[in-house]
Parts: C-alpha cells; structure tokens; sequence
C-alpha cells in the first residue's frame, strides 16, 4: 500500500523528534567518525574551480561542515532535526537550513557538490525519486552527488523510532540513472573487511553538464 501524505508526515515528525531528543548523544558518538574516504570520494570528482560550493545533506552536529570549510570550501548544511541544525551553526559557523528531507526547498544550480552521508536512507523509497530530482536540480551542471547508505535488500520500515529504506547496488542505480545522474564510482564500507561486513554502500554521481558547442 502506498503511504498517505498522514503517513509521511509521521514518519517525518517521529523520526526527527528521535534525533531531537538524542541531539548530544548523536554528536558525543559520531564527532570522532573518520569518513576522510567518503568526502574525498565526492571532491575528487568535482570539476569547478575552487572554493566548491558544497550543501551537506543531513549535515547533523556540523562535524563534515567544518571539515569542508577546513579544506578552504565553502559549506552549506541541511538539517531537519532543530536541535542537531542548531549544533551544526554552533560547532561549524555553516550556514544551515533546517529542512525535512520530504519538504525540500533548494535553490537551483546553486551546488558543485551534494553531500549526503548516512541520509537519504531515511526517505521512504515511494518519495525518493522526487527527492533525488529535488538535489540533482539544486546541483549545478556538472555537479557531483555522494552517498552513503546502509545496504539492504528493499527493506523499508521503523527500526525503533528512525524510519529508513535499504537498498541494494541495483536498486540504487535505478534511482540515481532515473534521476538523471551518471554513475562514476561505488564501493563499500569499512574497507578491507569482507563483503559481509560491510554494511555501507557508498557512491559518486555526476549530473551532467551541458553539451559542448
């Protein structure tokens, strides 16, 4: 059965008001995350000259906004949860929008670069196109999209009080190719460890740029 607009909104509201509540926790257990891989994943397929215009989806405490900036790019944060976007200002200087991943409202072509670690997972997955069209929209010609996402196999549903949907390689390319974005690299994380202990699926789309004349 498809979800009702009631339905998303629940999932929105329940979900957020999870991270609401867990906001100092969230940032006392992933500030010292090492995911140097995932951003240089993104930035090293970026073709714009210098500083990249970055949007981190999902910024979270601000722990990626102020790495970006550290690395002389300019970092703009989106957040839903109020107290986890209000933490992000505080430890990045960032601008951050606070915004539910259901009720995007993006600038277009304002972006070099969309980076969305451990996100987009949360839309449910009859939403994800629109919201994958909503980012490559807001990218520039040109731009690149990272993701991060636990892998799954077309799960969907609550786990405890955080809604996701998990989707496998083929799954994801499906979404990402509907979307409009051409693929330029995938891999799985942590790295060096067998394929059944890696429950992340990372990968770096670009959307195309305009034909040469």
């Amino acid at each position: 059965m498809p979800l009702t607009p009631e339905d998303l909104e629940r999932i929105a509201a329940v979900t957020l008001a999870h991270y609401d509540r867990g906001a100092e926790d969230f940032w006392l257990a992933t500030r010292d995350h090492d995911v140097s891989q995932n951003i240089a994943a993104l930035l090293q397929f970026i073709e714009a000259t210098t500083p990249f215009q970055i949007l981190d989806f999902g910024c979270g405490p601000g722990r990626d906004l102020r790495t970006f900036t550290q690395l002389g790019h300019v970092a703009t944060g989106l957040e839903g949860s109020a107290q986890l976007a209000e933490m992000a200002r505080s430890h990045s200087g960032c601008e951050v929008l606070q915004q539910n991943f259901l009720a995007l409202d993006l600038p277009p072509a304002r972006f070099d670069g969309v980076f969305a670690n451990a996100a987009l997972f949360h839309v449910p997955a009859q939403e994800l196109p629109r919201v994958l069209r909503e980012l490559h929209s807001t990218l520039k010609p040109g731009g690149v999209l990272f993701s991060s996402n636990p892998r799954g196999e077309g799960q969907e549903g609550w786990r405890g009080e955080r809604y996701g949907a998990f989707h496998d390689l083929a799954s994801w390319r499906d979404s990402m190719t509907g979307a409009g974005f051409v693929e330029l690299a995938h891999y799985y994380r942590p790295t060096g460890l067998p394929f059944d202990q890696q429950p992340w699926l990372a990968s770096v789309w670009r959307k195309p740029g305009p034909d040469p004349p």
